[in-house]
């Protein structure tokens, strides 16, 4: 290690004329500057440039969150199996992501990826670090020249796939498609949310007449369960309600495991957004008709595999869909199932 740093120091500038020096391991080789000799010595830098190992940093909105544990694990498989070294650098607040970015950026990264919470506070250090490296983007709607690919999980056909399977179970209970159904969304409303509401709206109109939101509602989470409640009792031939968000989909489920059907004596078929181990619980006892579930794992690993790609000057879509998976009492037992409800965090 000594001898490798002694080479190190003895390097001079071309502009010296003395002589330049190549090393590889522990060895250490002084090179004249003549022309011939110092092409030949380009050639061999260009080549060790070229073998050395490609970093990608990653900065998450949080590290602590299950959602983002697992994008940040899918990321890191996608290092392993691409020999990138994967720099996890996650923010809990936008002006850490701010800091984080201009770390990252400092740091000489062959590309990074981001999720840009607090755009507005974003938009010149991500513009500015856009002229060095590569920026991909994570599951974000946000529109700006510095991203070169934006991979997210379409919101408004997730919001469609709930549509659906909440006409199907309808049509499965009631042997047509048609009555009540109810919405419920968090309060706290994000970009993506409004999306899958959006989405649910749009389908049942094109496609389910005779399906009406009778009631629309944004709920506090630790709410969720009376106000649902309250819907029970309010809208005596509730026949499906889409809860668009994690945060609100216990509280509603447990109200209607309470109640076990609507007022007329008829099944209430519910579906949630995304997933935990009581919501998968609820789903095989059949209290949950079926859960839209994003997918973390992959939206981390295509990433990487992304950023790669770019730092390369490959062609990389602007625009990447990971798509949500729809998870039933029927296939939860599936490999594609197990894949969004027990992603790999063995990295």
């Amino acid at each position: 290690m000594a001898q490798d740093h002694d080479c190190r120091e003895y390097r001079v500038s071309r502009r010296h004329a003395l002589g330049r020096m190549f090393w590889a391991g522990t060895a250490c080789t002084i090179l004249p500057v003549a022309p011939t000799r110092l092409r030949l010595f380009e050639r061999a830098e260009a080549a060790l440039t070229a073998q050395a190992r490609p970093t990608i940093v990653v900065i998450a909105k949080n590290s602590t969150s299950p959602y983002w544990r697992t994008v940040l694990s899918g990321a890191c498989r996608a290092g392993q199996d691409f020999d990138v070294k994967v720099i996890d650098l996650a923010a809990q607040s936008d002006t850490d992501l701010s800091a984080q970015l201009e770390i990252a950026v400092t740091s000489n990264p062959t590309a990074v990826v981001i999720a840009p919470a607090g755009f507005e506070q974003l938009r010149t250090p991500l513009d500015e670090a856009a002229k060095k490296i590569r920026i991909i983007g994570l599951d974000s709607g946000v529109d700006s020249r510095a991203f070169t690919s934006i991979l997210k999980s379409d919101g408004v056909q997730a919001g469609r796939v709930a549509a659906d399977i909440v006409a199907e179970r309808i049509q499965k209970t009631y042997a047509d498609a048609e009555g009540d159904v109810a919405l419920l969304i968090p309060s706290a409303k994000t970009v993506e949310i409004d999306q899958r509401a959006n989405g649910f709206r749009e389908q049942l109109t094109a496609r389910y007449g005779a399906l009406n939101i009778v009631t629309e509602k944004e709920v506090d989470p630790a709410s969720s369960h009376d106000v649902m409640a309250e819907i029970i009792a309010g809208f005596p031939e509730l026949r499906g309600v889409f809860v668009a968000d994690l945060t609100v989909v216990l509280g509603a489920a447990q109200a209607i495991a309470e109640n076990k059907t609507n007022k007329t004596g008829d099944k209430i078929n519910l579906v949630g957004f995304d997933w935990d181990e009581k919501l998968v619980d609820l789903l095989d006892r059949g209290t949950i008709a079926a859960l839209v579930v994003r997918d973390p794992f992959r939206l981390g690993y295509e990433s990487v595999k992304a950023a790669l790609a770019a730092s390369k000057g490959e062609q990389v879509p602007a625009l990447i869909d990971i798509a949500a998976g729809l998870v039933t009492k029927a296939n939860m037992n599936s490999s594609r199932s197990q894949e969004l409800l027990h992603p790999k965090m063995d990295c």
